[in-house]
């Protein structure tokens, strides 16, 4: 991850000098993870368009970033659900046609676009459990685990305290522990072999990079 972050830096900060293949190296390390948390917020279609807003500012506003890759991560979440926030109450003020607040969480079953995009991150179904989580928890988790942001970035992105979004993440993991189970038809065992599966079962069905940040996160809390 150390690795990672270091290309990501020197990448950001090359693209803030005009390098555009700097940049398509930033969008295709970053893109990903970004859509993924956006499908946390609002549903598809809506998320591929707010993420080429998102990115749009982003591309406008970077000569004006500072600070290192986690720091980037973090900055473009935040414009990302600024935007997604803004298409919500925007939303809000149309007529209404169907559906209810329970689509800011919603993802959709087998979209060819999510899958590609997910594929970086976990599984689409393990993307899919996480939609099933109430708001907080589902947007602490993608910050923390799948966004890669330490509790004070994800805290600064959702304008909580690093507390709050810790408690949120740990939470959020270990529903999305029990859900996976529940699924799969495991059975249960005593409550410290529980808890350790459940610890297991929701970093398995996440890719390596993402397990690491899992780990963390609930070392953390």
């Amino acid at each position: 991850m150390q690795g990672d972050d270091a290309e990501l830096t020197a990448a950001v900060r090359a693209a803030q000098a005009g390098d555009e293949c700097a940049f398509r190296t930033v969008y295709r390390a970053v893109h990903p993870r970004l859509l993924g948390y956006i499908r946390t917020l609002v549903p598809d279609p809506d998320a591929e368009d707010i993420a080429s807003e998102a990115w749009l500012q982003i591309a406008r506003d970077l000569t004006g970033f500072t600070g290192d890759a986690d720091r980037f991560r973090g900055w473009t979440a935040r414009i990302a659900r600024n935007r997604a926030l803004d298409h919500i109450r925007m939303r809000s003020r149309r007529p209404a046609v169907g559906g209810d607040e329970s689509e800011l969480v919603a993802l959709p079953a087998g979209a060819d676009t999510a899958d590609e995009a997910m594929e970086a991150l976990g599984t689409g179904r393990t993307m899919q459990f996480i939609s099933r989580l109430p708001r907080d928890q589902a947007e602490a988790v993608v910050l923390r685990v799948v966004m890669g942001l330490d509790a004070k970035s994800a805290a600064q992105v959702l304008g909580k305290r690093p507390g709050a979004v810790r408690t949120a993440a740990h939470r959020g993991l270990r529903k999305l522990a029990e859900l996976l189970d529940e699924e799969d038809g495991v059975p249960g065992g005593s409550a410290e072999e529980e808890r350790d599966r459940q610890q297991e079962s929701a970093q398995r069905d996440l890719t390596p990079g993402v397990t690491h940040n899992a780990a963390r996160t609930l070392r953390e809390t």
